[in-house]
């Protein structure tokens, strides 16, 4: 009763806690949009860099405090979740709190109590992740055709954001909603260049951080942007076919990290089928908890290990 208790009265302080700094991040952040228009306004530069005001050193230091929040929520929009960020804190707490009780009313073990609950407060962090990657994924596949599509209209005598239009129609979210979102705000007022700055901050690609540079170079010097946006689709399609052949040849490398790291998972059920005397000993005696616990941990970071020396970068 207790534990239940004290369980309720964590999640109530944490909710409160979650509301309390998301409002306050909020003020901030409002507080560093108005002074970077000022300061913008102030040395007549639209292309100014984002960021917190030399003259307003307090904003800075609020930024600092709330950067992980700030990373939080924009992870969440990269993953195509317009929501608060206090509403994931929230659900982490939960389900941290949760896993807690409840692996602990069931094993009454404090290191198997932690273990589920940081596996059940990383899961939303998980899942963010993966639609992150999913969502940057699919927008880096439909990347070269847009831009060949943005070519041809620019070839055909139309403005940029002429071309931008037309691509948000004949394209699907992930690529069409970005682009619809960009061409609203150069509609609204802003600058083209800031409103594709702003887009790549959503989607934070190499390929997509190329063709801004080109637009906002282009518009700079003055250039064919026609002519370069057919030659960065070239790019782009050529990145995309390299990061294809990385994947075929580190394919059974990747295959045989997971098959390492599941092989003591897989015997360990098989023994506990066919002969469940071998493995009483790891779950009913205290050194052999102790060792199943630290197989498990070493287990696990072999498996991450292997998966950051498969990550090629280019």
């Amino acid at each position: 009763m207790d534990l239940l208790i004290t369980l309720a009265v964590f999640l109530l302080c944490a909710g409160v806690g979650a509301m309390l700094a998301e409002r306050a991040y909020q003020r901030a952040a409002a507080a560093e949009r108005m002074s970077e228009v000022v300061h913008r306004a102030e040395d007549g530069d639209p292309l100014a860099r984002q960021g917190p005001s030399r003259a307003a050193p307090e904003l800075f230091e609020r930024r600092l405090r709330f950067d992980l929040m700030r990373r939080l929520e924009q992870a969440m929009w990269q993953a195509g979740m317009y929501q608060g960020a206090n509403s994931a804190l929230l659900t982490i707490g939960i389900l941290l709190a949760g896993g807690l009780a409840a692996a602990f009313l069931i094993s009454h073990d404090w290191m198997v109590a932690l273990g589920s609950g940081l596996g059940l407060g990383a899961a939303p962090l998980l899942y963010i992740r993966m639609k992150r990657n999913r969502r940057l994924k699919t927008f880096l596949l439909q990347l070269p055709l847009a831009l060949d599509l943005l070519k041809s209209t620019l070839e055909a005598g139309h403005t940029l954001q002429r071309g931008m239009q037309v691509v948000e129609r004949e394209f699907a979210d992930p690529l069409g909603g970005e682009f619809r979102t960009a061409v609203e705000q150069a509609r609204l007022g802003m600058p083209m260049t800031q409103a594709l700055s702003d887009m790549l901050r959503r989607v934070p690609l190499d390929d997509l951080r190329l063709f801004v540079v080109a637009v906002k170079v282009q518009t700079e010097v003055g250039s064919s942007l026609a002519q370069i946006i057919g030659r960065l689709s070239e790019i782009v399609r050529t990145r995309q076919n390299l990061a294809s052949q990385i994947r075929a040849l580190t394919a059974q490398s990747r295959m045989s990290g997971m098959v390492v790291g599941l092989l003591p998972v897989v015997v360990l059920a098989m023994f506990s089928l066919i002969q469940p005397t071998y493995v009483e000993m790891l779950f009913f005696d205290e050194t052999g908890k102790l060792i199943l616990k630290t197989a498990l941990v070493l287990d696990l970071g072999a498996f991450f290990l292997i998966r950051r020396i498969l990550r090629v970068r280019f």
